[in-house]
């Protein structure tokens, strides 16, 4: 009885909204990134976009945190709505950490590879913003929001066999004359690829929320 009488209830919908907002700074940070490591003089500005695009998407998050324990009927479960938002937005906070990590070991120049994790940052950012809207009409989406999960997984798959292929050439490289560049260049694969392990992460979240629905 209390199933049916909820049904009946309005609910809020600005969690879409929000969710699309959110995956909007994710998609302008990533975007920025992705500048960045094409090296030289950009590097500066484009740090300074990706942390103010961090900015916007901590305020987003707090609006929909705010807005789950204000709403009496959430468009789907409370805490998947947490967990999404969550794993939303640890992905902008890792591109963040990168972006710091260059700046306090002011590089200004990147590898072939570091920017073909760069590339798969951005396609993990443009099939989140795809699957925001997607979340509004969950049972008529269930393919293309399963599709985009296993699509993030594949580029969080790819990804990792470019970093391991990248510190191995940075070790050829550097490895036995210039240990700081190597310890550098590491840290700076290491973040990259942790942004794209932080997207599969949201891969997982959108899927349990699928499933909730099927």
């Amino acid at each position: 009885m209390m199933g049916w009488f909820q049904a009946l209830l309005p609910r809020d919908e600005r969690f879409f909204e929000l969710f699309a907002r959110h995956a909007q700074t994710i998609v302008a940070g990533a975007d920025a990134l992705r500048r960045m490591l094409e090296g030289g003089d950009a590097v500066t500005k484009c740090c300074q976009a990706v942390i103010a695009r961090e900015r916007e998407a901590d305020q987003i998050t707090r609006e929909v945190m705010i807005a789950v324990r204000r709403t009496f009927i959430t468009p789907f479960d409370r805490g998947d709505i947490k967990d999404l938002i969550t794993a939303m937005d640890d992905t902008i906070d890792q591109m963040q950490t990168a972006v710091k990590v260059i700046t306090v070991f002011d590089v200004r120049s990147f590898t072939p590879r570091m920017r073909e994790i760069g590339d798969a940052i951005v396609a993990s950012a443009a099939l989140v913003a795809e699957a925001m809207p997607l979340l509004a009409s969950i049972s008529d989406q269930v393919a293309r929001l399963s599709a985009i999960s296993e699509e993030l997984g594949q580029l969080e798959g790819r990804t990792e066999e470019i970093h391991d292929n990248g510190v191995r050439e940075l070790y050829q490289l550097h490895g036995s004359n210039d240990a700081m560049a190597f310890v550098i260049g590491s840290e700076v694969y290491h973040n990259l690829e942790q942004v794209v392990d932080r997207f599969d992460d949201v891969a997982d979240q959108i899927s349990s929320v699928v499933l909730d629905h099927v």
